[in-house]
């Protein structure tokens, strides 16, 4: 059975740094992508970032270009999301999700992480 488990996060002030972890178990990330979510109280689901575990290509959205960078280290199943400047709207709960595709950033992820809390103070 797929599962994703996701840590790292906490409460950090404006401007400073976390660095999220998706543990992966079930199966390799060798044929599958692997996408970062994020959603805030009162809104919708917001896609962050994407990796493909197959060829190494990324994906941001607008709102995180230049401040997290996401990475696999394939020997342990794990991705990251290593977060910085961060900003009081960072705030959420953060997800991530795999599915087997060569798609970068596949329209439906099959397997979902329970969520690791993120919380910016200004």
């Amino acid at each position: 059975e797929v599962q994703l488990v996701e840590s790292g996060g906490g409460l950090v002030q404006a401007g400073g740094s976390l660095r999220l972890s998706c543990a992966a178990s079930g199966f390799t990330f060798d044929d599958y992508a692997i996408g970062w979510f994020r959603q805030a109280p009162g809104k919708e689901r917001e896609g962050v970032s994407c990796i493909s575990s197959s060829d190494g290509s990324t994906y941001y959205a607008d709102s995180v270009k230049g401040r997290f960078t996401i990475s696999s280290d394939n020997a342990k199943n794990t991705v990251y999301l290593q977060m910085n400047s961060l900003k009081p709207e960072d705030t959420a709960v953060y997800y991530c999700a795999a599915d087997r595709s060569q798609v970068l950033c596949p329209s439906v992820f099959g397997s979902w992480g329970q969520g690791t809390q993120v919380t910016v103070s200004s």
